[in-house]
């Protein structure tokens, strides 16, 4: 895999799922996610949630837009960064709003609906790398790019543990082919443990990996944090109320949808850190 491939693979990821997700936001798809969202702003007592779906979803498609004029060089990137950062910081913001997280086990570090808000911590890097590489170096291009991985399966994976979060992914995990079996082996809070155990192992030996610079960790630590992300796109197919006729992508596809930037985030860490020649 060379730089070529890496950014055309970075470009396709980042377009699919921001083409995916504007299309949805402005068909009308999940308005709860707007008015938490924007309420925050106090922009939802002023706007309806239909135009705040057709704002929302107009803007991410003209990220896909710069995005693919950028990549093959028809305007500057500029356009493309500042479209990246604006809708990864309006939803990121509102985590310091008191509805992103469960108060009745204690707020922080117990997300609520925060949890699909914590991934837009992924598009950044992905941004930086793609179009401004020469301005970090690859270790800050590593770091930006494991930070998010790290915490995404930290934070969501250690709530696997909590009975609540077992009782959650029910619906996800006993309608899946590759990880129904889960549940004639162990209970649903012993079938989670298994699942947030190996999320939590697993970025920690990634961490080590890239810490040791061992290429045979990182390689296997990385492929297995891969699986994770692959495996959640299953759920498109698998679970139900992924889709809709209507509106592309319901909450659930949305929620999964994004985990496609942490497969581009180990795509960049891959690169650099196991195929990018060394001098």
């Amino acid at each position: 895999m060379n730089l070529k491939h890496t950014n055309n693979a970075l470009s396709f990821l980042l377009s699919l799922s921001f083409l995916l997700l504007g299309l949805s936001f402005a068909l009308g798809a999940n308005p709860n996610t707007l008015t938490a969202t924007f309420s925050f702003y106090e922009l939802d007592a002023l706007i309806s949630v239909n135009t705040l779906g057709l704002l929302a979803g107009s803007t991410m498609l003209a990220l896909v837009a710069t995005t693919l004029a950028a990549h093959f060089k028809l305007i500057k990137p500029t356009a493309a960064l500042v479209l990246a950062v604006v809708i990864s910081i309006v939803p990121l913001l509102t985590l310091f709003a008191s509805n992103r997280w469960m108060a009745q086990l204690g707020g922080f570090p117990i997300i609520g609906s925060g949890q699909g808000i914590i991934k837009y911590f992924a598009v950044v890097p992905l941004y930086l790398f793609l179009f401004y590489k020469n301005k970090l170096t690859d270790k800050q291009h590593v770091l930006l790019n494991f930070i998010p991985v790290a915490m995404v399966l930290l934070w969501i994976g250690g709530m696997k543990f909590y009975e609540f979060e077992a009782k959650g992914i029910v619906s996800l995990v006993e309608t899946s082919p590759f990880m129904s079996w889960l549940y004639t082996v162990f209970s649903v809070q012993g079938a989670s443990n298994v699942i947030g155990g190996f999320d939590v192992l697993f970025a920690v030996l990634l961490g080590l990996g890239l810490f040791l610079n061992n290429k045979k960790l990182i390689i296997v630590s990385g492929l297995a944090c891969l699986s994770v992300f692959l495996m959640t796109q299953t759920f498109l197919i698998t679970a139900n109320g992924a889709f809709s006729s209507s509106t592309l992508l319901e909450r659930l596809g949305q929620f999964v949808i994004k985990d496609l930037w942490y497969v581009g985030n180990l795509v960049v860490i891959a690169f650099l850190m196991i195929f990018k020649p060394t001098k």
